[in-house]
């Protein structure tokens, strides 16, 4: 999504008359349904008038395209100031600048392509730019279609237009020649720089034409964790970090290598919601500190993804043994010695248990023996996908383990969004419309990604069966409403999940393969516990009669959980007596599992209510809460 467009000339008469701000803010609040900050006024006031001073040059067309913030397909990411036109040989080529407003920087020692400056009201440590803007144009190339098959040139660049360059100076320190060679840096005194550089990239304008083939293109299937991980095992960097979660991951790379020297606990605490890229980082890092000699391991409850991971490498490069190895359960650490990893990765550490084995009586807590049996440890959590009540993962309970063992503890957040089609407006949306909390008044209006609501669950069956056919990454998935009757006769006569004439089993996991990517489970229907921790392109969900709407508001309904549901052991005896915690508790629980469900999908969710009323409020809310 290009926020605004126009040719150099253009946006020089726009920048000259001072319209240029007022058609961007307009366009934000038509394009993004959201006002804008006075941050990103003054952002825009100060940036675009220097760009407007670098290209106002008889030597650059007046039909060069011009872009301001453009919003990278699927993310939450957008490039400041985009050029367009042609180079000398007439092929279509672009110019992505980020823009910098800094004055400063100091340097972080130890950690690769980042730097720390004064941001949004604070000294923050940040991607370099170089890296930021070369990042962006990674993501786009490996996306887009157009700039593939057009063969349109990316060239990166930043210009930090208030910037002067000192002896010395950490923003150009050695370490970053090799990313600056492929995203040059322009400051103050680079003005006559940039403005050969942009000549001679671009010769001949194109009025436009190659900013609306990269703005009208299809995208290229997005990348899934579980296809990619052989790949990146074997060292290919399958994924591009962007900002954040490569911030992120160089502290934690560097506190594990100080651990290693000082022999000191560290723990760290990520947050982030779904697609933010938790697992995307928790990955990388078991590949890096792997390859740096750090014996690791990667950590969840939920054994979803464990399997998926372990099919996928199976009787490839690796033994079976060195597999189940690298991805272990979370009880796996009751008798481990202490410190005997130097790094364990705890991935969806909201579904961590107190005690663990089958029958729940071994150990004392799970986050204790995690922090004792490694020297550094990472929990990545999300507290609103706590969907059992055994699950005791919160930021309050790692901090107190954290002070007990003596760890020093590390708090920080993964922000942008890489799933629900780049969306932080749906997540919002789906909060406010769950009622898990008030988030602003949005609608889905404007929102790129493919929410629908079905009013009949064969017709939700059969688009998700439709939409499986492209890559086998489409699913059903339910509430738990229905008892698990062909659990104990798996004959195929026996449907759990009966909606009318709509008749369905829930996934017996028959097959080898994981219900994620077991090419008949799209004829089957998976629950929260075997898709928490992955995801699809497509999702359709299956709400059933414990979440409904009732006078004006969202409530749930406990009693309607299936007798096989053991999600709320331990706690629904308390509720039956009306004890508040608990049913506060359960309410809640209810609410995860459905926010969950319903961000599984990386391009689509679909769902279909058992309650027409909860349809009907869903059908109001898409379009105007």
């Amino acid at each position: 999504m290009i926020i605004y467009e126009n040719t150099k000339n253009g946006f020089i008469n726009d920048v000259n008359s001072g319209l240029y701000v007022q058609k961007i803010e307009r366009n934000v609040f038509e394009k993004m349904h959201r006002k804008t900050s006075n941050s990103e006024i003054n952002s825009w006031l100060n940036s675009l008038r220097n760009m407007k001073d670098i290209i106002d040059d008889v030597e650059i067309p007046d039909d060069v395209g011009v872009a301001v913030e453009y919003n990278i397909p699927a993310t939450s990411k957008r490039v400041d100031f985009i050029l367009s036109g042609y180079n000398k040989n007439k092929e279509m080529e672009t110019l992505f600048v980020e823009l910098k407003q800094w004055k400063e920087v100091s340097a972080v020692k130890n950690q690769e392509d980042v730097v720390k400056t004064l941001t949004g009201g604070a000294n923050r440590v940040v991607t370099h730019p170089s890296y930021q803007v070369w990042s962006y144009t990674e993501l786009l190339k490996n996306s887009n279609k157009n700039i593939q098959f057009n063969n349109i040139k990316l060239n990166p660049c930043a210009y930090l237009h208030n910037y002067t360059i000192g002896n010395n100076d950490p923003i150009i320190d050695s370490k970053f020649n090799k990313i600056i060679e492929k995203a040059p840096i322009f400051t103050i005194t680079d003005r006559e720089k940039l403005k050969q550089y942009i000549k001679q990239h671009i010769k001949y304008g194109d009025k436009l034409l190659s900013l609306e083939m990269i703005e009208q293109s299809e995208l290229y299937p997005a990348k899934s964790l579980q296809d990619s991980i052989l790949s990146m095992l074997n060292k290919n960097p399958e994924f591009i970090m962007i900002d954040e979660q490569k911030v992120i991951y160089e502290q934690i790379i560097d506190l594990t290598i100080h651990s290693k020297k000082d022999n000191q606990k560290r723990v760290i605490i990520v947050k982030g919601g779904p697609g933010t890229g938790k697992t995307v980082v928790a990955i990388n890092l078991l590949v890096q500190t792997l390859n740096k000699g750090i014996f690791s391991s990667y950590v969840t409850k939920n054994s979803a993804p464990r399997e998926v991971f372990y099919q996928k490498l199976k009787g490839k490069d690796f033994t079976t043994k060195y597999i189940k190895g690298l991805f272990v359960g979370s009880g796996s650490f009751v008798n481990t010695p202490n410190n005997s990893y130097g790094l364990l990765i705890c991935d969806e550490a909201h579904r961590l248990n107190e005690k663990s084995g089958m029958y729940q009586n071994l150990g004392e807590n799970q986050i204790k023996e995690i922090i004792e049996a490694s020297r550094t440890s990472v929990f990545f959590i999300d507290e609103n996908q706590i969907v059992t009540s055994k699950d005791i993962g919160s930021i309050d309970e790692i901090k107190k383990w954290a002070n007990i063992i003596n760890a020093e503890c590390y708090e920080t957040e993964l922000t942008s969004q890489f799933r629900c089609g780049g969306s932080d407006g749906y997540l919002s949306w789906i909060d406010n419309t769950l009622q898990i909390k008030n988030t602003a008044n949005i609608s889905l209006d404007g929102i790129s990604y493919d929410f629908r609501i079905f009013d009949n669950p064969t017709e939700l069956k059969k688009i998700i069966i439709e939409k499986n056919k492209i890559e086998n990454k489409s699913r059903l998935v339910a509430g738990y409403c229905w008892d698990w009757i062909s659990k104990r006769n798996p004959s195929e006569e026996i449907n759990d999940i009966v909606i009318g004439d709509f008749e369905m089993q829930w996934n017996l996991n028959q097959s080898k393969l994981p219900f994620a990517i077991d090419d008949t489970s799209v004829n089957q229907i998976g629950c929260i516990h075997t898709c928490q921790g992955l995801e699809f392109d497509y999702v359709g969900v299956i709400i059933g009669d414990d979440l409904r709407y009732e006078n004006g508001e969202v409530i749930t309904d406990y009693t309607q959980k299936a007798k096989t549901d053991k999600s709320l052991n331990g706690i629904k005896g308390l509720a039956k007596k009306n004890n508040p915690k608990a049913l506060d508790k359960i309410d809640l629980i209810i609410r995860n599992t459905y926010r969950t469900l319903m961000t599984r999908g990386l391009k689509g969710c679909y769902i279909y209510c058992t309650d027409k009323n909860l349809s009907d409020y869903f059908k109001k809310c898409k379009s105007n809460f």
